[in-house]
């Protein structure tokens, strides 16, 4: 016999590369990023940081938008960077290096300062995935962030200074189909089974079943006959209390076989059984979530400019209506469990059938809908991954880093709620605003050339802001004494972390895989603390 044809070289290079990875997000997640294109804007220690964990992966393309040129500063705190690259450009001398990490990636340096592409090339952020800046003014902010809203690209803003980092996502509309949830509920439907379950269950009579078989049936099969012989005497109900699965473990007990002494025979198969029955007798529902999402307005009022996403939950909401007699798409997996090779496939393939032709419903559906908006086509595959996963969609809706900036009544009332807690996380973003408005007034950090001086200015900076939402200044100066020694220096360490955080939210983003941070991330490296805000 002819012996298989091994695979490409290249090809299993490359699956070597990004072996664990792939088992994260699989083979279209490492699609989607290496599809992508980042662009950076300034090659701090921090912006450094996010690019090496961006690189690694395997992220598509890479600019650096920076004009500054290398200083001590730069050599001292950023590892990217080497003695000889001092008085040369940040941005070219970062990009050489990092790209030492994956040939594979593609980079570009842009020698400007953002304000100026801003102001004489706008279009040039349309082509990108995704845009993170660190280290950037206040004014270049709000005008970058709220032209980024307008065309649509995710932005991420973050900074470190000293022992704080914090980074705000940016972003307008965010569906996650691929939300892998730590506690996935399995869907067996043995509250109401499907026509070919339900034959495959019926078929199957657990007393005439010889030793060996009776010890290598899955347990769903088990399940389903204590639950059926349970019903004879509880009015055909389902089981819901405790009482109720406490009486349907005591009939898989009385199911397990006993030797000539009377002696339970140690089944395996009906131990899962009854260690089942918490999770898997959940009656089959619609969650809530997910009908929200398929009755959303944009679902269902549809255009031509209609994402995949709101095109396929207005087909899912008809299959749901229709088909599914009020039920989603069966997920059609199955938990690993004790059974023989041959019980085990047929059972799994039952589910198997039956996830592919709801999907297949879905899909036709979905065809219809492009058929009809005159819309760019959604693959087959899409449908599928959608239908499997439709259990657990997830949408996040963002602001706009502009707005929260001009402190509206409902961004001030939120920070104002949290600075009522003594010892809050909050108190790290007001000092790290507080010292955007210091480097607007004063073109430096705080505390950059005379600390003890500064602090003085810093305060007037909190205050006013403090003052901005209706806050009381701040009882003692101890943040306002630390932001000062802090100098505006970036150490390593915070950078290295909170880099790590980024690209993992940046990642997401990309492959739309995994719930990103909704809006604010706050971490404070001296007390190893974090918080999340939604702004």
């Amino acid at each position: 016999m002819a012996s298989p044809s091994p695979k490409s070289p290249e090809q299993s290079e490359k699956n070597k590369q990004y072996d664990r990875q792939l088992r994260l997000w699989g083979d279209h997640g490492q699609s989607a990023l290496e599809s992508g294109h980042i662009c950076l804007i300034n090659a701090t220690a921090l912006g450094t940081e996010i690019l090496k964990s961006i690189v690694l992966p395997g992220i598509g393309a890479i600019t650096i938008v920076d004009d500054c040129t290398v200083s001590d500063e730069d050599i001292g705190s950023n590892f990217f960077l080497e003695m000889s690259s001092k008085g040369l450009n940040r941005g070219s001398e970062a990009l050489r290096l990092v790209l030492e990490l994956n040939p594979a990636v593609q980079g570009h340096a842009v020698q400007e300062p953002p304000d100026q592409i801003l102001d004489e090339n706008p279009d040039f952020f349309k082509s990108f995935s995704l845009v993170i800046a660190t280290t950037i003014s206040e004014k270049v902010t709000q005008s970058l962030s709220q032209h980024l809203w307008d065309i649509n690209v995710p932005f991420i803003l973050c900074q470190s200074v000293g022992f704080l980092g914090s980074f705000r996502i940016q972003i307008r509309e965010h569906a996650v189909t691929e939300t892998h949830p730590d506690n996935e509920q399995t869907d067996l439907r043995l509250d109401e089974p499907f026509m070919s379950l339900l034959e495959h269950l019926e078929s199957i009579d657990i007393d005439a079943l010889d030793l060996k078989d009776h010890g290598h049936i899955p347990w769903i099969i088990i399940l389903y006959k204590a639950v059926q012989k349970w019903k004879i005497n509880n009015n055909n109900k389902w089981p819901v209390t405790r009482n109720d699965k406490e009486d349907i473990k005591n009939i898989i007990r009385d199911f397990i076989r006993k030797d000539e002494n009377g002696i339970p025979i140690n089944e395996e198969n009906f131990e899962e059984a009854i260690r089942a029955v918490n999770t898997a007798l959940m009656p089959t529902f619609l969650p809530k979530n997910i009908s929200k999402l398929m009755y959303n307005s944009a679902a269902t009022n549809l255009t031509k400019d209609s994402s995949s996403f709101w095109i396929m939950c207005s087909a899912l909401r008809a299959f749901v209506e229709a088909e599914g007699k009020g039920k989603l798409p069966v997920k059609g997996i199955l938990p690993d469990m004790t059974a023989s090779t041959e019980h085990y496939v047929k059972l799994q393939n039952i589910y198997k059938m039956q996830a592919a032709n709801d999907a297949e419903i879905v899909y036709r559906k979905v065809r219809q809908i492009v058929t009809q908006l005159h819309c760019d086509s959604i693959s087959e595959a899409d449908v599928k991954l959608f239908c499997r996963h439709a259990h657990d969609l997830y949408l996040v809706k963002g602001s706009c880093v502009a707005t929260e900036l001009q402190l509206g009544n409902s961004v001030a009332s939120y920070i104002a709620t949290y600075l009522e807690e003594p010892d809050v996380m909050m108190v790290h973003y007001i000092m790290l605003r507080a010292a955007g408005m210091f480097r607007s007034e004063h073109c430096r950090a705080p505390g950059d050339w005379e600390p003890e001086g500064d602090i003085a200015k810093l305060k007037t900076c909190v205050n006013k802001l403090l003052g901005d939402i209706s806050c009381s200044p701040f009882p003692k100066d101890d943040h306002i004494h630390e932001m000062c020694r802090y100098g505006g220096a970036e150490i390593h360490s915070v950078s290295a972390f909170l880099g790590g955080c980024v690209a993992h939210e940046a990642i997401k983003i990309i492959t739309k895989q995994y719930k990103p941070v909704n809006n604010t991330f706050i971490y404070d490296g001296a007390s190893t603390n974090t918080a999340t805000f939604e702004f």
